[in-house]
C-alpha cells in the first residue's frame, strides 16, 4: 500500500513556527516518525510539502495515477481558503483524511472553517504530531476496508 503525506504552506517552518500551538518537531521529524509507523504498519509512506499552491494541486492530480491508495493532508492555511485544492482532491477516488497538528476549533475563527471537510472522510485536529499519525493509522484502515 502506497500512502502519500502532504505537508501545505509554512509547514516547513515546523520547529521554528509558533511553538505554542504546533510544538517543536521539524517537518523531518514528522516524516521520519511517519515512516517509522509505516514501516511498522507495512505501508510506504511518501511525504511532499510546497508553498507554491499550483504545485501542491498538481501533486494530488498526480496521485490520481501514480500508485496511491490513500492520502494524509495538512494543507496548512489553505485549509480554510482554497477551493483549487478542494477540487483537485475530490476527483481522488481514493481516501483522504485531513489532519492538523493544533485544534484549529480552539483558534481564532478563521481556522474554524475547513473547505477541505466536504471532500475528505474526516479529520483529526489538536495532538501535535500524533495527529498525523493518528490519520495515517485512519486512512491505512480506509484504504484496506477495514
Amino acid at each position: 500500500m502506497n500512502i502519500l503525506v502532504l505537508h501545505g504552506v509554512n509547514l516547513n517552518m515546523f520547529g521554528q513556527r509558533d511553538p505554542a500551538h504546533y510544538g517543536t518537531a521539524t517537518l523531518a521529524d514528522i516524516d521520519a516518525r511517519l515512516q517509522a509507523l509505516g514501516a511498522e504498519l507495512g505501508v510506504r509512506v511518501s511525504c511532499w510539502q510546497s508553498n507554491m499552491e499550483g504545485a501542491f494541486v498538481e501533486r494530488i492530480h498526480a496521485a490520481c495515477t501514480d500508485g496511491t491508495d490513500g492520502v494524509v493532508i495538512n494543507a496548512g492555511a489553505w485549509t480554510h481558503y482554497s477551493l483549487a485544492i478542494a477540487d483537485a482532491l475530490a476527483i481522488l477516488r481514493v481516501p483522504v483524511v485531513e489532519v492538523h497538528m493544533s485544534n484549529v476549533h480552539a483558534r481564532e475563527s478563521f481556522r474554524h472553517q475547513s473547505v477541505l471537510s466536504p471532500v475528505v472522510r474526516g479529520s483529526i485536529c489538536g495532538f501535535g504530531v500524533d495527529s498525523y499519525l493518528l490519520g495515517l493509522r485512519a486512512v491505512c484502515s480506509l484504504a484496506a476496508g477495514v
